[in-house]
């Protein structure tokens, strides 16, 4: 929401700062259909040359997911520590044989139906899933998995900001694309050099609204949409490293407490509970879901 108002806050103050300082907006207002059609035309098909199909609709959903922010809320931190307390638990109190149910069925499994936002998600389930099975099938060297985790949550995180990479890119060429449209409207205006003073003034003020337009959409839409959308990223990640240094801190020999604790250390500040508030909710968690 709060990127939509700084859109709106942002068109208030330029164009209300033109209009008080004596301008008109007849001629922004008369030039700006055919010059949004050629800039943002121009856009559209160099946005479609650099990408490939999968990263541009990376991109265009990536507009959506900007405007509406972080998936994860706080309760969503303590519902997934809550998670990893209790699979960590089950493991160590009743051995990795009991853990295959939970893993190999989620939507079957108590513990992860408890959670229904986590266990929604099967981005999310699927990490946890597939490197609890490898300490099934005896693949618990602490440093080795550590590095397979690493790496993995490099290449997710590089694949999920490609869209914010590829708008990145199609904001820096808006500034070039105004230009464009300006030096056409030039050419057009140098084409009509016998008209009057005022005919020719109107056109070339409709031709430098080509480049004022590019100027405007690179600085206060596309680069910042673009650098909002790599924050909301970037915040999301952290889910996916609390899952990884739960698991490692369990590999460790850690008690699945410590485990959580050192989970709940990779969560981003303004969402981080407390230990005791942390530790309130594990002493809540019912005890059947492990039967």
């Amino acid at each position: 929401m709060l990127v939509i108002i700084g859109l709106i806050f942002t068109m208030c103050m330029v164009f209300g700062g033109f209009v008080l300082a004596g301008g008109k907006m007849a001629p922004v207002l008369k030039a700006l259909p055919l010059e949004a059609m050629m800039i943002g035309g121009a856009a559209a098909g160099s946005y479609m040359v650099a990408n490939g199909g999968g990263i541009a609709k990376k991109g265009m959903k990536g507009l959506g997911h900007a405007i509406k922010g972080p998936k994860w809320k706080p309760q969503d931190y303590l519902d997934l520590l809550s998670l990893m307390f209790l699979l960590t638990k089950l493991i160590k109190t009743k051995g990795v044989i009991a853990l295959e149910a939970h893993i190999e069925d989620v939507h079957e499994s108590k513990i992860f139906s408890n959670f229904e936002r986590v266990s929604a998600d099967h981005h999310v389930t699927d990490f946890i899933c597939d490197y609890l099975r490898m300490t099934t099938m005896n693949f618990d060297d602490p440093y080795q998995v550590e590095d397979v985790l690493i790496k993995d949550l490099e290449k997710h995180h590089h694949e999920e900001s490609e869209g914010a990479h590829a708008l990145a890119y199609v904001g820096e060429a808006f500034p070039a694309l105004g230009i464009v449209a300006a030096v056409l409207g030039i050419i057009k205006t140098m084409g009509s050099i016998d008209q009057p003073v005022e005919v020719l003034g109107a056109m070339i003020g409709g031709a430098l609204v080509g480049t004022f337009l590019g100027i405007l959409i690179s600085y206060t839409i596309a680069a910042p949409w673009a650098v909002r959308l790599q924050q909301v990223i970037d915040e999301e990640s952290h889910f996916f490293n609390v899952v990884k240094d739960v698991i490692i801190s369990h590999l460790h020999g850690n008690a699945p407490q410590i485990s959580v604790e050192i989970g709940r250390k990779s969560i981003p500040g303004h969402l981080q509970p407390t230990f005791y508030e942390l530790d309130e909710v594990i002493n809540e968690l019912p005890n059947d879901l492990l039967t």
